[in-house]
Order: structure tokens, then C-alpha cells, then sequence
């Protein structure tokens, strides 16, 4: 089997499997695990997926421009973004973390909503400028371009003095076993410290963000009391979630046609 035909097998076998052992694929293939390894680091290289001890997981799209983010499952996004704006309450304090799809809630929150919205993304903020009844906190810091977000030690330190009620985390990578991660640091400590200081903690994630993995940890899964996520996200593919505790909501309301 060609160098090629041998990562395009492996990828195969990820994407089936959401996860490879380097030892299974040394032994389905008959090379070494030096040559697995190293297929592995340059798959992981190129974008394809993220490598944990003794093999590898799916990598998150979230590593592409905020640009190209925003074209990805749109219609995911708004479904995502309608039952999540039903969990904020006239009153509260919500941390709005920045992302694509936070940036959708922050449009489908009802005219009539009275509530605090805290966030470090630019965008979010702008987006609720004009709505009547929300308070805008914009958190400071150095802006991460890449993905329109303030992060830093002046975010993180603005976060320690706020006791929120809710905070919406958009989620770049989640699974059973690593948890949530992101592929920036200074954002994952940025959420870390958004989790820290909210009462309850909802993920938003559309279903090519479940099951992968990025190279920094923000939390566990069990950081999270709802993860909300698309109606078309199968049973199955959420089922680890669940048997973990995770409240799961789906808009089963919403029609999507990718």
C-alpha cells in the first residue's frame, strides 16, 4: 500500500470511528508503529486530525478564519441559536462567549428580553447595540483576530468580579473524553475563567464539532450543564454525552437542508 493510500485509509477509519489506536492501525496494516506515527503527525499537520496519546481524534473545523466559520452549517447554527435564546431569562447575567454561533443567539434574542449580556466578542456586542432592553458589557484585552475575541489578562480579570447566571460557551471542540478544547491557549483560559464564574453552562455545537479535539483543554465535560446542538445530530452520536449527565436540547422544531 502507497504512503497515500495508507493515510487515506487511516482517515477513513477516523471518520468512521471518531478515534484510531496506533497500535490497532500497525497491525490492520502491517507497518511499524514508527511509519503509523509518523502518518499520524503529518495528517495532524495538515489539518486532518488531532493526536492524543497512542493515537488520534478528529480535528475541529474551528481552526479556519472567522470569515469562513461563519459560512460553515449555517442553518445548524440558527437552529442552535433559537433553543438556546429560550434558556436566557428576563433579569439575568449572561456571558456570551464570541463565536459564530453565539453571535446567532445574540440576533434571535426576543425584542422584550430585559438581561445583561456580558461578552469579549466585538461582533456580539455591535449585534445588540440596538436591541431595547439588553445591557452590553464589553470585556477588554488584547484582540485575537483570528476568531474576533478579546482574550488576555485584562479579560480574565474583568471575568473574576462578574457572578454570572448563564454562560453560553460556542463550542470549538467537544468530546466525551477530552472535554471541551480550543486550539488558541489565551482562549482557553479566557473560557476556563468565563466557566468559573457563571452558575450554570451551556455548549453550542453543531454536530461537525462534536467528537474532536484541539491541542488545549478548557475544562471537563461535566464543565457543562445543557449542550445544545442541532436537531439533524443523531441519537447515537450523542449518547456518550448523555450517559455523562449532559442535558441535551434540539430544536426538533427546526427544519435544516444542508
Amino acid at each position: 500500500m502507497l504512503t497515500a493510500e495508507r493515510r487515506q485509509f487511516i482517515l477513513e477509519i477516523l471518520r468512521r470511528d471518531k478515534k484510531v489506536l496506533s497500535s490497532e492501525l500497525s497491525a490492520v496494516l502491517k507497518v511499524s508503529e514508527d511509519t503509523i506515527r509518523r502518518d499520524l503527525r503529518e495528517l495532524a499537520e495538515s489539518g486532518f486530525l488531532q493526536r492524543v496519546h497512542g493515537g488520534a481524534l478528529l480535528a475541529s473545523p474551528a481552526i479556519a478564519s472567522y470569515a469562513d466559520r461563519q459560512k460553515q452549517a449555517p442553518k445548524e447554527k440558527e437552529a442552535i441559536a433559537r433553543a438556546a435564546a429560550k434558556l436566557i431569562c428576563t433579569g439575568q447575567v449572561v456571558i456570551l462567549n464570541g463565536g459564530t454561533t453565539t453571535l446567532q443567539v445574540a440576533r434571535h434574542l426576543p425584542l422584550d428580553l430585559q438581561a445583561t449580556i456580558v461578552t469579549n466578542s466585538p461582533p456580539i456586542a455591535v449585534a445588540l447595540a440596538e436591541h431595547p432592553h439588553i445591557q452590553v458589557v464589553m470585556l477588554g484585552g488584547q484582540l485575537y483576530k483570528k476568531a474576533l475575541v478579546n482574550v488576555g489578562a485584562a479579560t480574565i480579570e474583568a471575568l473574576q468580579m462578574i457572578r454570572a447566571d448563564l454562560c453560553m460557551l460556542g463550542v470549538c471542540s467537544l468530546h466525551p473524553e477530552v472535554g471541551i478544547s480550543v486550539p488558541n491557549l489565551e482562549e482557553a483560559y479566557v473560557k476556563r475563567a468565563m466557566i468559573a464564574g457563571a452558575a450554570e453552562v451551556v455548549g453550542l455545537a453543531t454536530a461537525e464539532k462534536l467528537d474532536t479535539a484541539a491541542h488545549y483543554v478548557v475544562e471537563s465535560i461535566h464543565a457543562l450543564t445543557y449542550l445544545v446542538t442541532a436537531p439533524t445530530v443523531s441519537n447515537e452520536m450523542l449518547t456518550a454525552y448523555k450517559a455523562l449527565g449532559l442535558t441535551i436540547i434540539r430544536d426538533e422544531s427546526a427544519e435544516i437542508n444542508s
